[in-house]
């Protein structure tokens, strides 16, 4: 298995990297402060293509593979989790679901002017009762000759009050419990749809998340993804690539906690010589590098059976699990080598343990993931083919 970058690979990061070194860093302070970053950032992801990376070319997208969204994902994170967040739920959650289960006729419509950026999707699984127990949704979707109407409420969405298109879940039949839920593709324009953002957040500060609430909007029976009843099938899927990105994002964040620790250790000196070179510090730096390491190895090696198109579900759910832990200690390390000053915004590390807590807890908690894998050790859990698999890369 290889995981040298190719040239284009190496272009996108140098690309990314410079992207959020100048239109980012300088300006996410004050983002994040002010609960929302500027919306012009939208139309530069567009303009460098990374709203549809890995979709192909012929739904607009560039076309490129998996490791590539990791990429940018890393990139992103690295500037702030709420950029990273953006294209994990748009392009990892909403876009690569739709070119899974989408009819050729959903994709023209939605897929299509989303990977250009001119449209933005988001996802809608989690509500206030349901979060790690999906069956306990109570939103139904009942048949009303050529629509479903459609009622319930969806919280912790990102890019509630942001999106044009929506992947929601609802249950269809009750009692057929995960059987029975279904997908919809819904359109913020619809009557009867509202959001509501989420105010006070301890991190992710500059992103959009919140509630989405629906009553009797109707929904053309063409916009359900997939058959009725497959939408756990469908909603897993989706959080195999979702995983996937959050996973790569962590990596940028660990990134960002040792350049920013590095940096600090050269500047402050105690007793006499560099903080970095105090024994404890230096193994808290050793701690971080070591966790970068394994966490990119995991992250791309569930990128690269991805790119065969092999089901990925066990490999992306150590890859999210690991990652994300690796960041949230990165972080913690990272403010108590700043010390005081780290507990403070004069320094991005505070900033960087409040955006590391939620990729813990979103898109599977640890422990949900610390089960998974048990299960798959003991031979409890296999994964089964599904009856739409992600197209192997590189894309016809």
């Amino acid at each position: 298995m290889n995981f040298e970058f190719t040239e284009e690979q190496t272009l996108l990061r140098k690309t990314v990297r410079q992207f959020v070194d100048a239109e980012i860093i300088p300006y996410i302070a004050e983002w994040d402060a002010g609960g929302g970053f500027d919306p012009k950032i939208w139309k530069r992801l567009a303009e460098l293509g990374l709203m549809g990376v890995c979709v192909p070319e012929k739904y607009g997208g560039a076309g490129m593979d998996y490791n590539s969204l990791a990429i940018v994902c890393e990139e992103l994170e690295r500037g702030d989790t709420a950029f990273r967040t953006a294209v994990s739920v748009h392009t990892g959650l909403n876009s690569m679901t739709l070119m899974q289960w989408g009819t050729e006729e959903q994709k023209e419509k939605y897929l299509v002017p989303q990977a250009k950026g001119e449209k933005i999707g988001a996802f809608g699984l989690t509500e206030p009762g349901a979060g790690s127990d999906v069956a306990a949704m109570s939103s139904f979707a009942k048949r009303n000759g050529d629509h479903y109407i459609l009622n319930g409420q969806k919280t912790w969405i990102s890019l509630c009050d942001i999106a044009d298109h929506f992947l929601v879940f609802a249950y269809t039949d009750k009692e057929k419990a995960h059987h029975g839920i279904s997908a919809f593709i819904v359109e913020r324009e619809w009557a009867g749809f509202s959001s509501k953002a989420i105010k006070g957040k301890y991190g992710i500060r500059a992103g959009n998340t919140g509630e989405l609430f629906f009553e009797d909007v109707r929904v053309p029976a063409e916009n359900l993804l997939g058959e009725e009843g497959e939408g756990f099938k469908i909603a897993m899927s989706a959080l195999d690539n979702g995983r996937f990105t959050v996973a790569a994002g962590a990596v940028g964040l660990i990134q960002a906690c040792i350049e920013a620790s590095v940096k600090y250790c050269k500047e402050r000196e105690t007793f006499g010589k560099p903080i970095g070179e105090h024994q404890l510090v230096g193994q808290m730096l050793a701690k971080m590098e070591a966790g970068y390491e394994m966490s990119r190895l995991l992250v791309y090696r569930a990128g690269e059976l991805k790119n065969k198109g092999v089901r990925n579900t066990r490999e992306t759910s150590l890859a999210k699990w690991q990652a994300c832990d690796f960041a949230n200690k990165a972080a913690d390390d990272a403010v108590q080598i700043h010390g005081a000053y780290g507990y403070s915004d004069e320094y991005p590390v505070a900033r960087y343990l409040r955006n590391s807590k939620a990729p813990v807890i979103y898109e599977g908690t640890r422990e949900i993931h610390t089960m998974m894998q048990a299960d798959y050790v003991l031979g409890k859990r296999a994964d089964k083919k599904l009856r739409r698999m992600l197209p192997s890369w590189p894309f016809e």
